[in-house]
């Protein structure tokens, strides 16, 4: 029986996609739901803690999200651009994937300037290729050191919040969309689950001997692209870049053969550490680039639970999450959530499925 995309569409009333992050990170609304006997629980983040226990392992996706939207100026014309980066693909040539809007406007040859904060020209860029309808690649041309080209393409950028929420990127942002163990910068958006871990709540999970290991999916557009065909078996994610070292297989393995709780943070940590199974089961390092897509029937070899968030219908989120504690389950939580008025997408509130 094929899976359909359709299956993981719903309605969700206005006002429930939260614009601004909860006031402590561990205090967002956690839903608990126990995957035998269908049981939901209704708790807050910081709660977390009470469901784990000594060698017990949280696996988190330590990726650090760039200011990756950055606005320029068309050559002559003097048009507006947003110009989104998705990843450098030559650090000496400063080659970089991007997505540009308006796309129309933007054709290869095409000039962009970029001003600082006084107006003052600082950096140029030329489109050298289209790669898909709103995709470019761009050449960055900069005569000076290496390391003050990256500084300037720091001041220029932008917190990439997610587009639907309508506003422009605020002070709080820059702290908030990003976790605080966040150490490897390459994601142009936050692997959200993560971001309600406080310090204290990290310290008072390792004072109880829960280890917490990291892997790193620098998360590009294509988990949140948009999926085209109703049969799920003919879509193509895009490839996104991850690392799992000898250390945390070793943590991860350690819990599996105890008969541990092993708990995916988010979908990110989920996609890196199934895409690292070894021929018996367990987590093996890898470094590389993954387009595992996760969807029913699927057999997971490494997490037996998971902390995610409340995604987009239609999503490679929402997809794997149902394959994970089954769909019908994962759509009874969803309209609980919206009748007991939970905050959904990227800061919004948190599930714990075991």
């Amino acid at each position: 029986m094929k899976t359909k995309l359709s299956a993981f569409d719903f309605t969700l009333p206005e006002g429930y996609i939260a614009q601004y992050p909860s006031k402590e990170r561990d205090e967002a609304k956690l839903m608990v739901i126990h995957r035998e006997s269908g049981k939901i629980e209704h708790r807050q983040f910081k709660d977390v803690l009470e469901y784990f226990d000594e060698d017990d392992c949280m696996i988190f996706n330590n990726t650090k999200v760039f200011p990756a939207r950055l606005y320029g100026k068309k050559e002559k014309t003097g048009a507006q651009i947003e110009v989104f980066l998705l990843r450098e693909l030559n650090k000496e040539a400063r080659l970089w994937d991007v997505l540009v809007d308006p796309a129309r406007k933007i054709r290869v040859g095409n000039k962009l300037y970029f001003a600082d904060e006084e107006g003052n020209e600082v950096l140029v860029a030329e489109v050298v290729d289209n790669t898909t309808s709103r995709g470019r690649t761009i050449r960055f041309f900069y005569d000076g050191e290496e390391e003050e080209y990256r500084k300037i393409l720091k001041q220029l950028g932008n917190t990439p919040i997610p587009k639907y929420l309508n506003r422009e990127p605020e002070a709080i942002d820059t702290e908030r969309y990003q976790t605080v163990y966040a150490s490897e910068l390459g994601a142009v958006a936050a692997p959200t689950a993560g971001l309600h871990f406080s310090k204290s709540l990290i310290k008072r999970l390792e004072i109880k001997g829960v280890n917490l290991p990291q892997v790193t999916l620098h998360v590009g557009l294509g988990t949140f692209r948009d999926i085209e065909v109703e049969d799920l078996s003919k879509h193509k994610m895009e490839a996104e870049y991850f690392q799992i070292n000898q250390a945390t297989a070793d943590e991860v393995n350690k819990a599996i053969k105890g008969k541990k709780k092993v708990c995916s943070v988010g979908t990110t940590s989920m996609r890196s550490i199934e895409s690292a199974v070894s021929a018996n089961g367990l987590l093996k390092p890898a470094e590389g680039w993954t387009n595992t897509f996760i969807y029913h029937p699927y057999e997971f070899s490494i997490a037996n639970c998971m902390i995610t968030n409340f995604h987009l219908p239609k999503t490679s989120l929402i997809i794997m999450v149902s394959a994970f504690a089954g769909r019908d389950l994962i759509m009874d939580a969803y309209n609980e959530a919206i009748k007991k008025k939970y905050k959904f997408f990227s800061y919004g509130d948190a599930m714990l499925i075991l």
